[in-house]
């Protein structure tokens, strides 16, 4: 079911793994690159999920959608059938179609990670049959042979998002419970890019791309720092932004305050270690920098509505 990669081209090398789930393909790679030039990829392949370089096979584009998440990393890619070039920071989604599957990728940073999920082309118009409209008009651009983005604008990852990603990526169960599993997680993934794609708009604050980048780097200091939350004047000071700019960039950005965002991120931390390790509820507050078990408690219930002991009673 697990199926891990290794791809090497001149300018760097892809290491990724695949989940092949009742005809949905997966897919999460970390592509690591030397500073030359770009990469082209087509068939199967999307930006750091598939082969790369003139010695990689290059199979047949199956007919499947796609969707795509940007986790880590700066690039460009132009994407053929649209005749479209798209310039990415890390912590982006969206979904595409094309019957034909051709881009040039261009990194602008040394590491980019990626994860995808290849719905069959019939698969995804039974899946969106009834849902929202914003997915049943793409489906119908989908059943006319048209190339088709789902959204202009490309929508920022967001923590739950990420929790889905993580728990893919670490999924511990095995057989027909995993199958199961990865299914559900790739619908899940499936809804949660379409509801917040759907609602994404122009940016209006962040015009400038240096800014937009320095933006996700607060992003990153804050994940990076779950257990020693930095405050806002020392994120502002690390990325170097005046905390006007940082509360409004954030804000627009992942559609959430940087204190929410830490808040939404503690949480889901908090109910992995719960769910993977032996620590009681106490140690993981502490471990977190929560200012008390009680307090660790109280925020745990009001987003999850349960208390941290019940997920050890009943996981």
């Amino acid at each position: 079911m697990d199926t891990p990669l290794e791809t090497h081209a001149d300018n760097g090398v892809t290491r990724s793994t695949i989940w092949n789930i009742d005809g949905i393909r997966l897919g999460h790679a970390v592509s690591r690159f030397k500073p030359v030039g770009p990469t082209e990829l087509s068939g199967r392949a999307a930006p750091g999920e598939g082969a790369s370089g003139d010695d990689a096979p290059k199979p047949e584009a199956p007919d499947v959608v796609r969707l795509h998440f940007g986790l880590r990393g700066n690039y460009s890619f132009t994407y053929r059938q649209l005749g479209r070039t798209f310039d990415l920071i890390g912590g982006h989604h969206n979904l595409m179609y094309s019957r034909e599957f051709n881009i040039s990728v261009e990194p602008h940073s040394p590491e980019i990670e990626t994860f995808g999920v290849q719905f069959p082309r019939d698969r995804f118009i039974e899946l969106t049959r009834g849902a929202s409209d914003a997915l049943q008009r793409f489906a119908q651009h989908i059943i006319d042979g048209e190339n088709v983005l789902f959204s202009e604008y490309w929508g920022a990852l967001d923590p739950g998002m990420e929790t889905v990603i993580r728990q893919i990526i670490q999924c511990a169960y095995g057989g027909d419970l995993k199958r199961l599993f990865l299914l559900s997680k790739s619908i899940e993934l499936l809804v949660l890019s379409a509801d917040a794609c759907a609602e994404q708009k122009e940016t209006v604050f962040l015009k400038n791309k240096t800014d937009r980048e320095r933006i996700i780097a607060a992003r990153d200091l804050v994940n990076g720092r779950l257990d020693d939350p930095p405050n806002l004047s020392e994120i502002a000071r690390s990325v170097g932004l005046n905390e006007y700019k940082l509360k409004r960039g954030f804000k627009e950005t992942f559609r959430n305050t940087v204190f929410g965002y830490l808040s939404e991120q503690r949480l889901q931390l908090a109910m992995e270690r719960l769910r993977d390790t032996d620590k009681t509820a106490a140690e993981i507050a502490v471990e977190l920098g929560y200012a008390s078990p009680q307090h660790f408690n109280n925020a745990f219930k009001k987003k999850f509505g349960r208390t941290p002991q019940s997920v050890r009673i009943n996981p």
